[in-house]
């Protein structure tokens, strides 16, 4: 299982050396879009709207827009020193609370952990420590980039890393539009739904809920394969190099018009008179 982070995890005195391991996948069935005339795959381009031309990563800077089209410029040593400050410190656990306190609208994504070398013994005396107390330990740490409010909980036999929301990133209920009043339902109406719930109600098994949607469409793609109903990409037409900027643009219209462009003609000499009575003369 891929290593994204390592460091410590540590609660009093005690430090726990660790690696941490996404605990989740996402598998979503990625669909590519191509262009129907020829079926090859669009390609998106960094375009700069004022010099209109496609920019290159190391041209790319970050800022944060504080205003309409008002940026503070930021560089990556900026970036980086805030990032090392700030992943040089220990995963520290600041509290104990029990996981029934956390409603699930702060939970965010999950991570396994894992001991490093030597510190297995911690991890098992924390583990332990959790498992007899039935609390969870709250941390603040650095997931790329980001500070992250984090829960330490046991997950079967394993540690895990469960990220939560800032209270200041969910947002209010009173924002939510439509939302009815209290209103008073028929006894009987209440009585009739605790009985729809409790026929309903059974014990968890992750197992049986499949993502129907997700395995139809493989099936629909396997089908179409197998079937030849494929199509292959054209290979692009080698075309002449594109001019990098305006000026280059500019120059090679230029030059293009310079050679599309006739010759002008020769100019012929006109007959004057004085010349027509030299010829006369001559011939007598």
């Amino acid at each position: 299982m891929h290593t994204m982070w390592k460091g410590t995890i540590s609660f009093g005195l005690v430090n726990i050396p660790v690696k941490m391991h996404a605990a989740t996948e996402n598998k979503d069935v990625k669909l590519r879009q191509l262009h129907k005339e020829c079926q090859s795959p669009i390609k998106y381009e960094r375009v700069c709207p004022i010099c209109d031309r496609e920019i290159e990563n190391d041209e790319i800077v970050k800022a944060y827009e504080y205003a309409k089209n008002k940026f503070v410029m930021l560089d990556d040593e900026d970036l980086e020193t805030l990032k090392k400050e700030q992943s040089d410190k220990a995963v520290e656990i600041v509290d104990f609370v029990k996981l029934e306190e956390i409603d699930p609208i702060y939970f965010e994504k999950s991570y396994y952990l894992s001991p490093s070398e030597g510190g297995g013994k911690a991890y098992s005396l924390l583990r332990s420590a959790l498992k007899e107390t039935g609390k969870i330990g709250i941390a603040k740490m650095i997931i790329r980039s980001k500070e992250q409010l984090a829960v330490i909980r046991i997950y079967q036999n394993t540690l895990i890393v469960e990220t939560i929301h800032f209270p200041d990133e969910v947002r209010s209920v009173q924002d939510v539009p439509n939302v009815p009043e209290e209103i008073d339902s028929g006894e009987k109406e209440i009585e009739t739904a605790k009985m729809l719930i409790e026929q309903l109600t059974t014990e968890f098994e992750p197992e049986k809920y499949t993502d129907e949607y997700r395995n139809a469409l493989l099936e629909l793609i396997e089908a179409k394969k197998n079937g030849d109903d494929v199509a292959t990409a054209k290979d692009a037409p080698k075309t002449e190099e594109k001019a990098t900027n305006l000026m280059d643009a500019l120059q090679a219209s230029l030059d293009r018009a310079k050679q599309d462009k006739p010759k002008p003609k020769q100019p012929t000499k006109r007959k004057t008179k004085t010349t027509t009575q030299k010829k006369k003369v001559a011939n007598k």
